[in-house]
């Protein structure tokens, strides 16, 4: 893991110093820049070393110095690729970087290197013979890359706030951006914060002719739900079968490291796999587990990991915190965050990430389990939600809304008061709108009182409903998978994991993302996925036979804060400053009505205090 700058054009390299050096926790191992005033091309690199710890340090050029790659990530299948260059005649100066099989495989495929490749990254190729710079983000965008247009300049950066240290790219809120974000809590790719900045998708790449600084991109892999009804002639427990096989094969391919590495094990589902997957390459004794739990029951996992960890016998780290503690950390973490994300469980994410970091350097994930296997509540609900939408007239519905808000409202994690809420406001939009409006920080009603110039909810929920109305999926559940997949995974849960996990300077691999297991994800029919009610079926058949029925069928939980609860008193002055397009008389009475138990505006309100920070914090000014 490591951060990557750098631009080409206007500026010089007290600009690229700038961008590196606000990279100092992706990368505290190493900086490395090349700087071409002739050509104005100018690449910065920071070093999170996890494999060939002498031989892989970036730039990192081809023996005839026409290629140049800088990169962050890690290639899962670069010892396979090695051998394919091998045989092709290309000659390597390291013993296993993977670095340079990104160098001698754009040299060997160049445009078609991305589709190859099994892994998570976000690279940049300096080509000088073709005179353009390719950069690309792996299939689901685990790694960020940004960049910005303008005139004379073309800049990239792993961080929004790396990317404005360049003298040239002014750090103005786009005013389509902040509707976005109010709308989703995250901004989908390709959205930026800024004005004339973006995020390459995942699963595309870019080329940047350095000549003109004309832009290309392309998508080299797509998402796309393509059952195979194939796969439904077979045993479920043939079916079941594969499916902890190719777990257990990804799992082998994320523990090859040269520095210590450890799992995040909550005790659900996802993490107990990869515990799992992990005992059948090393012994389970040196597998080490990390989980933080917490006081307050409701909000406690620890019991379940600890459950899991005893039965796999892995060296498991528990760390019980206090919730005030807890709640203390968030303006820090805030005050790190590069991009504002309406997601407050990247608080205790932080927590089991530093936690981690204090005994290994990289730790595998679960994340992605709930978006390819339908882990989410949200798949539960699209029935009765159907029945609902076809029989309750809109009249009604609103009167049903009135009555909602007069529930007594709790503090709990994911309390009946706050699902029926939750429930009736996403009710509230078409059917092609019901995803992101269930998870919604703010009501597109109440969107109107907030922007000075709103946008409609079609506007606002564009991408969500474009995919839903014409994406291929032909059904509701795997509608639903495509926009979990497509969108919430890579920018809330990706982001999220990504940026918790560098505040410490930790690296994590997400074990079911790996392409053979989203291969086979892909082409399982949904009802091998949600069955009867049932989340991730299948999932929990091949896993039947290896853990305890109390651990595979209990009640998800989530990773959750008592955010309600904190919002009523974190900060002790709620933040007002200026944002361009909004009306603050509005958030002010939205602070006081949620204070005062009068309005539960808990998911606004985070959102609102991580854009707080975003644009008024000490990094933004920096």
């Amino acid at each position: 893991m490591c951060g990557i700058a750098g631009f080409i054009g206007k500026g010089d390299e007290s600009d690229l110093l700038a961008m590196t050096r606000a990279l100092a926790h992706r990368g505290p191992d190493g900086e490395g820049v090349h700087v071409d005033t002739d050509r104005a091309v100018f690449l910065g690199h920071r070093r999170l070393a996890i494999r060939d710890l002498a031989g892989g340090v970036q730039p990192m050029w081809n023996a005839a110095r026409t290629v140049c790659v800088i990169y962050n990530g890690e290639i899962y299948n670069h010892e396979e690729l090695r051998t394919e260059l091998t045989r092709a005649g290309h000659v390597f100066a390291t013993s296993h970087s993977d670095t340079e099989v990104l160098v001698h495989g754009y040299v060997e495929w160049g445009a078609g290197l991305a589709e190859r490749l099994n892994g998570m990254f976000a690279f940049v190729v300096l080509d000088l013979e073709r005179r353009q710079l390719y950069l690309a983000r792996d299939r689901f965008g685990e790694k960020p890359l940004y960049y910005a247009r303008l005139q004379g300049v073309f800049a990239f950066a792993s961080e929004l706030n790396a990317l404005t240290r360049h003298r040239r790219v002014a750090p103005t809120p786009s005013q389509l951006a902040l509707s976005k974000l109010f709308a989703y809590g995250y901004l989908p790719a390709p959205h930026a914060l800024y004005e004339n900045t973006a995020k390459l998708p995942g699963g595309h790449f870019m080329t940047v002719d350095l000549d003109t600084l004309e832009v290309r991109v392309q998508a080299y892999w797509r998402f796309e739900l393509q059952p195979d009804e194939d796969l439904a002639s077979r045993t479920e427990e043939d079916l079941a079968e594969e499916l902890r096989h190719l777990l257990v094969q990804a799992t082998g391919r994320r523990l090859v490291s040269d520095v210590p590495i450890g799992l995040f094990l909550s005790g659900g589902l996802d993490s107990s796999t990869i515990l799992l997957a992990a005992a059948k390459h090393i012994p389970a004794g040196s597998v080490s587990s990390f989980t933080i739990g917490f006081t307050e029951p409701s909000y406690d996992e620890s019991g379940f990991a600890r459950a899991v960890a005893e039965h796999v016998g892995s060296r498991h780290n528990e760390r019980i915190l206090d919730l005030a503690k807890a709640r203390d950390l968030i303006p820090e973490v805030l005050r790190r965050l590069d991009e504002p994300l309406g997601d407050p469980s990247i608080v205790p994410t932080h927590l089991l990430s530093a936690f981690a970091r204090e005994q290994v350097t990289v730790a595998l994930s679960g994340d992605g389990g709930d978006e390819l296997l339908a882990g989410y509540d949200p798949f539960k609900a699209l029935r009765p939600a159907a029945f609902y939408s076809s029989f309750v007239p809109a009249p009604l519905h609103d009167i049903l809304r009135i009555c909602a808000d007069y529930l007594p409202r709790s503090s709990r994690n994911m309390s009946l008061d706050f699902k029926i809420r939750r429930t009736l406001m996403g009710l509230s939009q078409p059917e092609s709108a019901w995803a992101p409006a269930w998870m919604a920080p703010l009501d597109p009603k109440s969107a109107k009182h907030l922007f000075e110039e709103p946008m409609r909810p079609e506007e606002l929920f564009s991408e969500a409903i474009e995919l839903w109305e014409t994406g291929p999926a032909k059904n509701r559940v795997d509608r639903l998978l495509q926009f979990f997949t497509v969108f919430y995974l890579q920018d809330d849960i990706l982001a999220k994991v990504d940026r918790a996990a560098m505040m410490s300077s930790l690296e994590t691999r997400a074990v079911f993302l790996d392409n053979d297991v989203v291969e086979f994800c892909r082409r399982l029919p949904n009802r091998f996925k949600y069955r009867n009610g049932q989340r991730k079926y299948l999932l929990k058949k091949a896993l039947e036979p290896l853990l305890p029925r109390s651990i595979v069928h209990r009640r998800k939980k989530g990773f959750g804060i008592p955010l309600a609860e904190w919002m009523r008193s974190v900060p002790e002055t709620p933040p007002l400053q200026p944002v361009p397009g909004t009306r603050l008389g509005w958030v002010e009475r939205a602070w006081k009505d949620h204070r005062a138990d009068r309005a539960d505006n808990r998911l606004f309100l985070w959102t609102w205090l991580s854009l707080q920070q975003a644009l008024h914090g000490p990094a933004a000014a920096a």
